[in-house]
């Protein structure tokens, strides 16, 4: 059933995607245009057009990424704590294969989080979940952690690397499953600040306790961004907090995640 729920998840989130959204109606508008259907095809194919040069403009994607990001205080007060757990997402799974040496994207804040917080607090456990986000990846997200905690000075006795999961959602329970016992106490777990809302809600429903959110790899900033011509950027914006807010909704609608009430209620008290 995970990996049924893993493969629709992945279809129909292509298939919602704001920038196939948009390529769909340029591309449908032209095919009807080459069809003779004037009326129709200038409708679609300016729909689209018009999405693109808008979303060139306006930074669309900010006012979904403000409230997800600003849902968990950063760097909150923290002192006697039994692990830090990362998650996963900040690898370049392919380039990191080819070169065989770890490659990090635009959250590779987990991991400076993650060592910074080991440093500091040197008697906790460091956890890390991730597998592959493709259904045969080129090389486990785990794998790439332990190359990079160890090489960063960490005892690899203090390691605990999830390598199975494919989603939230798994990282929540098999992170769970592998800790058994370790898992009680406060735990710190680390993310990007727009996918703080989502995890939370997937370990709470995982039956976590003990949480505390430590959110990283943040995009937006105080004041909103002013317009421009930012297509790339304000495109990635928009698909990022798109998905959170659309995954959230499958996440509990599946049972996966629950509502924020709820999840409060998996947070360590402080």
């Amino acid at each position: 059933m995970d990996t049924l729920f893993y493969i629709v998840a992945k279809i129909v989130w292509f298939a919602m995607r704001p920038d196939t959204v948009i390529l769909l109606l340029l591309v449908a508008g032209l095919f009807l245009l080459a069809r003779g259907q004037r009326r129709w095809g200038m409708r679609l194919a300016g729909a689209g057009a018009g999405l693109l040069v808008l979303l060139a403009v306006l930074p669309l994607g900010g006012p979904l990424l403000r409230p997800l990001e600003t849902a968990y205080p950063p760097q909150p007060e923290v002192s006697d704590i039994a692990g830090i757990l990362v998650l996963g997402g900040a690898e370049v799974d392919d380039v990191s294969a080819h070169w065989e040496q770890p490659n990090l994207n635009e959250a590779g804040e987990r991991y400076l989080a993650g060592l910074t917080l080991a440093h500091r607090f040197p008697d906790a456990i460091l956890g890390f979940a991730g597998g592959s986000a493709y259904l045969a990846g080129p090389v486990v997200e785990a794998d790439l952690a332990r190359a990079i905690f160890t090489s960063a000075g960490i005892d690899p006795a203090r390691l605990r690397l999830e390598g199975r999961s494919r989603n939230t959602a798994e990282n929540a329970a098999n992170a769970l499953e592998l800790l058994g016992d370790e898992a009680q106490g406060t735990w710190l777990l680390v993310t990007s600040a727009f996918h703080m809302p989502r995890a939370v809600e997937s370990f709470c429903a995982a039956g976590w306790t003990g949480l505390v959110p430590w959110p990283v790899d943040f995009r937006t900033r105080g004041a909103a961004r002013s317009p421009g011509w930012d297509l790339a950027a304000n495109l990635n914006d928009l698909n990022i907090g798109a998905k959170e807010w659309v995954g959230r909704i499958a996440y509990r609608a599946t049972g996966r995640g629950v509502p924020p009430a709820q999840a409060a209620g998996c947070l360590a008290q402080r």
